[in-house]
């Protein structure tokens, strides 16, 4: 078995060529150590907690859930023909303002194709909308993707819509996110651990290590924003929970 540097040794070098990864490369043990406890919600209340707010819709609060449903699914022209409204995921929005933290929730695909956890800074204007890095769940893989320095970086959000530039724009984002096998079933509840820590991110499900990325935007450090998404119909969260986090070992 590869020792726990020559791992990290690997990891690092698949994220740098953008190749997919081998879960066996994720770190065994936690790069977080959790502090304070910020927010949780079991989503049992009649009404949403304050810190909740709606980005995208749809999501309900149903059943001791949290259900998030795809209602954008393609691009559409505004009633008033002068605009298109693009096709987006459901988005669920928590104003809980972080550097380093912990978020774990229980997920379930009823129907979604993806379920992510995503932190924004909508001060930061150097990334398309704030965004800064995101932990993608699907049933065949997790992705871990920087945003702040990599696909919502503005020049190169904007170089992605320009055909010719698609290899320019491909050499830009490598090292920028990570990919990682997983097999999921549908209608069964998982236990989703994003650790954010300095430029690393970690995801494990139900324990076990997932995924893994280091990268210079993960390190951005006012997340003034935890956002949920949905991609399809439908996909659930129960029993959030968010920390603050140090440095495994600090």
């Amino acid at each position: 078995m590869l020792s726990q540097a020559l791992k990290f040794t690997f990891l690092t070098s698949l994220c740098a060529t953008g190749l997919a990864a081998d879960v066996s490369t994720v770190p065994t043990e936690s790069i977080a150590r959790k502090k304070e406890l910020l927010f949780e919600d079991d989503f049992e209340a009649s009404q949403p907690a304050k810190p909740w707010h709606r980005v995208v819709p749809t999501f309900e609060f149903e059943g001791g859930v949290l259900k998030g449903t795809q209602t954008r699914a393609k691009d559409e022209t505004s009633a008033d023909g002068k605009r298109v409204i693009k096709a987006h995921a459901a988005v669920h929005g928590l104003e809980i303002p972080t550097r380093d933290s912990v978020v774990e929730a229980k997920i379930r695909f009823d129907g979604a194709t993806m379920i992510d956890v995503e932190f924004d800074d909508r001060q930061y204007k150097d990334a398309h909308y704030g965004h800064l890095c995101r932990a993608q769940v699907r049933l065949n893989g997790v992705t871990l993707i920087d945003e702040r320095d990599g696909n919502m970086r503005n020049d190169i959000y904007e170089m992605k819509k320009d055909p010719a530039k698609k290899e320019e724009v491909k050499k830009l984002l490598v090292g920028r996110s990570a990919t990682f096998p997983a097999r999921l079933e549908p209608g069964k509840w998982y236990t989703l651990v994003v650790e954010t820590v300095g430029d690393e991110m970690r995801v494990t499900i139900d324990g076990k290590p997932a995924g893994y990325l280091k990268s210079s935007g993960i390190a951005h450090p006012t997340k003034s924003k935890i956002e949920l998404g949905v991609a399809g119909t439908s996909g659930s969260f129960d029993d959030l929970k968010v920390w603050n986090a140090a440095p495994a070992g600090k």
